[in-house]
C-alpha cells in the first residue's frame, strides 16, 4: 500500500505563512514524483487559502478536528460536512492534545468517526500512551482500550487511518525504539480485525517527534504505513525529507 505523509500544522500559521508553506510543498510535488500520498492539515482559518494553493496538485487537504453533529447550535465548532465543503478529504480525530486539553473521551471520538464516515471522508484516529502508562507496562492495554472505544465496527478500511502517537514523544524529541514501534503497530493491526473489514488495508501511521534524521528508520518498520508529522511539517524541507522517507 502507498504510505501517507500527513502534516499536522496544529495551531500555527497566519495566511501568508500557510500559503507560502503550501505552495512550497506543491512546487516540490510537481518537480519530484513520490510514491507516497501527501496531506496537509492546517488550522481551520487556513483551510480555504490552502485548498486554493493545492488545487490541481497531488496534495490532499485535511481538518484537525470536527464536531459529531452535522450542524446546529455549537458555537466555535466545525462539522464534517463543512470540512468536506471546504475541500478536505481527511480529518484528524482524537489527537492526544485534544484528549488532554479538551478532555475528549473515546466515546466522543467514536461519534466523530461516525460523522466523518457519513460524508465519505477519511478519519485519522490518533491513539497512544502517556509516559506513566509506558513505564507501568500498560502500553498495549491502553492501545486496546482506545481502539475498542474510539472505533465503531465494520469500518471501510479505505476510509480509516490509525495514527500511533506515544504522548511522551510528541514534541519532546524522544522516540520509541524501532522494536517498541513494531510491537505497538503489530498489536494495532491485530486489533483492527474486530473493527475494519480489511485490517491489512488500513494505514497505520507513526507520529511523535518524527524528523528527517529518524524518518527513514521509522518508515522501514513493519506495519508502519506513513507518518503524522507535527513540528517538522511547518518547515517545507523537513516535511519533504520525511515524505521522501515514506516513498
Amino acid at each position: 500500500m502507498r504510505k501517507l505523509a500527513a502534516g499536522n500544522w496544529k495551531m500555527n500559521g497566519l495566511k501568508a505563512d500557510g500559503l507560502a508553506l503550501a505552495r512550497d510543498i506543491v512546487g516540490r510535488a510537481k518537480r519530484q514524483s513520490l510514491t507516497c500520498d501527501l496531506l496537509l492539515c492546517p488550522p481551520a482559518t487556513l483551510l480555504a487559502p490552502v485548498a486554493e494553493a493545492i488545487a490541481g496538485s497531488s496534495v490532499a487537504l485535511g481538518g484537525q478536528n470536527c464536531h459529531a453533529a452535522s450542524s446546529g447550535a455549537h458555537t466555535g465548532e466545525i462539522s464534517a460536512p463543512m470540512l468536506k465543503d471546504a475541500g478536505c478529504s481527511y480529518v484528524i480525530l482524537g489527537h492526544s492534545e485534544r484528549r488532554t486539553d479538551q478532555g475528549e473521551t473515546d466515546a466522543e471520538v467514536q461519534a466523530k468517526v461516525v460523522a466523518v464516515h457519513k460524508v465519505h471522508l477519511c478519519s485519522i484516529v490518533c491513539i497512544g500512551e502517556s509516559l506513566a502508562q509506558r513505564e507501568a507496562g500498560e502500553t498495549l492495554a491502553v492501545i486496546e482500550r482506545q481502539i475498542a472505544g474510539s472505533l465503531p465496527e465494520g469500518l471501510d478500511s479505505n476510509a480509516l487511518v490509525i495514527a500511533y502517537e506515544p504522548v511522551w514523544a510528541i514534541g519532546t524529541g524522544r522516540t520509541p525504539t524501532v522494536e517498541q514501534v513494531a510491537e505497538v503497530h503489530g498489536h494495532i493491526r491485530r486489533l483492527l480485525a474486530t473493527k475494519a473489514k480489511d485490517p491489512a488495508a488500513v494505514r497505520i501511521l507513526y507520529g511523535g517527534s518524527v524528523k528527517p534524521s529518524n524518518a527513514r528508520e521509522l518508515m522501514n518498520v513493519r506495519d508502519v504505513d506513513g507518518a503524522l508529522v507535527g513540528g517538522a511539517s511547518l518547515v517545507a524541507a523537513d516535511f519533504w525529507a520525511i515524505a521522501e522517507a515514506c516513498s
